[in-house]
């Protein structure tokens, strides 16, 4: 048995019969669970609380709902003029989920989450499209397996399960560790492809603390148990850095172990990330000044930011700078004249150079400017 079918099987069973093993106690917002049905409360494994990440209004992608708990509380926070969508590759688990969707609408007076068939490596392919093409047109020869191959290219570019940068937030919970090895390259592009510019993932899975070892990868059970398909701490990280994600910050991670195995603790851990520092490096004469704690840190492009130096930064960096996660970080520092994009140069992003002030004031500012009419003893601002 490999790994994808023990994991089908097992969570299957899963949703028939409570598997306490499977998850890793949570607290969640009360109020957010009186709406879902017990049965799916009770069917919910999971490892962490991505949800708390989630904003008023969002379209919110949940890849491996499995029951749809996390998707019926992200329907209350993203409200009405939001949207929710759960994807989930075991026909079990989206049953369990949409056996009670449209019960938990009627409560909340709006329905805004639908729960859709697809492996989430590869959400371009709607499987439950697939489904009725074979209902219709059974494989039955090597020229029928053809036509199905050219019907899922098809559908994946005409019907996309979830098209190009359609997701404002992707959550998933206890998931990644479940994909094949292979595919977990895939899984991470197709998290970037869906998601806006600017969009961001809030992704809470099993980490080990020390690689597993092969015995361990290839005993089914610990895979589908969310153990032996575990990345290790630094490649999740590195995971998420190869598919183009910036900012990226562990929120959280368990001091107790989820599992240990021969002296490997696997534990939870909480991350977020975002999408979106793609462009050209244009020279627009702006400056950033990184506050500290620390004597100086180094971003995702390498840019070199010693504390309190003024640094040059193309305008892309300098933008994202202006943005969570790094927003409290930086003073900015604009030029005097705003630089119009039209005549804008380019900026050497190799460039660690600190900015001289005369760069963002202008090489022929000359004011002099005492400080007769400012504040100072008596005045009204300093009594």
């Amino acid at each position: 048995m490999d790994v994808e079918e023990a994991v089908l099987k097992r969570y299957e069973m899963a949703a028939r019969e409570v598997e306490v093993g499977l998850c890793v106690p949570v607290r969640y917002d009360r109020s957010l669970l009186e709406v879902i049905p017990d049965e799916i409360i009770r069917k919910d494994y999971g490892c962490g609380d991505p949800s708390r990440y989630v904003r008023e209004g969002e379209t919110v992608l949940d890849i491996g709902s499995g029951s749809g708990k996390a998707c019926y509380i992200i329907s209350q926070i993203v409200g009405p003029s939001g949207t929710v969508i759960g994807v989930d590759f075991n026909e079990e688990m989206l049953e369990l989920a949409r056996r009670y969707q449209s019960a938990v609408g009627q409560q909340l007076g709006y329905h805004n989450v639908e729960f859709r068939r697809g492996k989430i490596q590869n959400l371009m392919l709607n499987l439950d499209l697939v489904e009725e093409y074979l209902a219709r047109h059974p494989v039955q020869s090597v020229s029928d397996l053809s036509r199905l191959r050219e019907f899922e290219e098809r559908i994946s570019q005409e019907q996309p399960l979830i098209p190009n940068e359609s997701i404002d937030l992707i959550v998933s919970n206890c998931v990644l560790n479940l994909v094949r090895p292979e595919d977990k390259r895939k899984l991470f592009s197709e998290m970037y492809r869906v998601l806006k510019r600017g969009g961001r993932i809030a992704i809470s899975d099993i980490v080990s603390d020390e690689a597993v070892p092969d015995h361990l990868r290839a005993d089914p059970e610990l895979w589908s148990g969310c153990v032996s398909g575990a990345f290790q701490e630094e490649e999740l990280l590195r995971a998420f850095e190869e598919a183009k994600f910036y900012g990226i910050r562990i929120e959280e991670m368990r001091a107790e172990p989820y599992q240990t195995i021969e002296g490997i603790e696997f534990r939870s851990v909480t991350v977020t990330a975002y999408k979106g520092k793609e462009g050209p490096c244009i020279e627009r004469n702006q400056a950033v000044l990184y506050r500290g704690p620390w004597k100086q840190v180094v971003d995702d492009d390498n840019h070199v930011l010693p504390r309190g130096v003024r640094v040059a930064v193309c305008d892309k960096t300098y933008q994202l700078y202006c943005k969570p996660p790094y927003q409290d970080q930086f003073i900015l520092i604009p030029p005097r004249e705003e630089v119009p994009l039209e005549n804008a140069g380019v900026f050497d992003c190799a460039r660690t150079e600190r900015r001289h002030p005369r760069e963002t004031k202008g090489m022929d500012y000359k004011v002099t400017q005492d400080s007769s009419n400012g504040c100072g003893p008596g005045s009204a601002c300093c009594p």
